[in-house]
């Protein structure tokens, strides 16, 4: 029986996952395509966002009061309680993102969107992978997750080099360059957070710990 309640909560873990990459997808895609439809419609998916999170709390904690689970079990359960907050705070930088967005499509671009696609595409990859990496408790997949968060670092960094540039050659260009370094930020907070669901599963499966341990990897 307690199995059975676990892998539900499994279920409905991969249903919010699904959410939040449609999220993330329809908030880049209103940027690029400048769709004020597809941003619109991240602002009424963030509801149903909410309500996973209430939805997982709360079975998460009448699990733990009916059947005491220990160890692994638990773990698991604890992990998935915070699984949700995870991706409920995901949900809300999606939001920031069509929000920034909205402001950027109603004036010319001031460069190319190249490394920001980019960005997300790998942002997206790494939620969908935290996600199956737990599902499936791959240690190898939580641990490219860890990797790839790197290059999520590098192309923030270097796109953030580049508007400042921007920003300083003409002041005009000034606010726009902003609302998009806060893409960027949001994009590199959401890479965290798949992250961390990554960490959690290396915590699951091997019981250590390497949120403070410096590295990327088991070894």
């Amino acid at each position: 029986m307690l199995e059975q309640r676990i892998n539900k909560l499994k279920k409905t873990i991969v249903e919010n996952t699904a959410l939040v990459e449609k999220m993330i997808e329809k908030s880049i895609r209103g940027l690029l395509e400048k769709n004020g439809e597809s941003l619109n419609n991240v602002y009424e998916m963030e509801r149903a966002a909410n309500q996973y999170e209430i939805e997982i709390e709360d079975r998460c904690i009448n699990i733990i009061a009916q059947f005491q689970p220990l160890a692994k079990d638990l773990r698991t359960i604890m992990t998935i309680l915070k699984m949700g907050n995870d991706l409920e705070r995901m949900g809300d930088h999606a939001v920031n993102l069509s929000q920034h967005a909205e402001y950027i499509i109603e004036r010319p671009i001031i460069k190319p969107f190249i490394d920001l696609p980019k960005m997300a595409n790998i942002t997206i990859t790494m939620v969908k992978n935290s996600i199956s990496s737990f599902i499936d408790e791959n240690i190898n997949i939580a641990e490219d997750v860890l990797r790839t968060d790197d290059t999520v670092d590098d192309l923030r960094d270097k796109i953030v080099r580049e508007l400042i540039v921007i920003m300083t050659e003409n002041q005009g260009k000034t606010e726009i360059s902003i609302h998009l370094i806060e893409i960027a930020r949001n994009l590199e907070r959401i890479a965290d957070l798949a992250t961390n669901i990554a960490e959690d599963t290396i915590y699951i499966v091997k019981g250590k710990n390497i949120k403070h341990s410096g590295g990327k990897s088991l070894s």
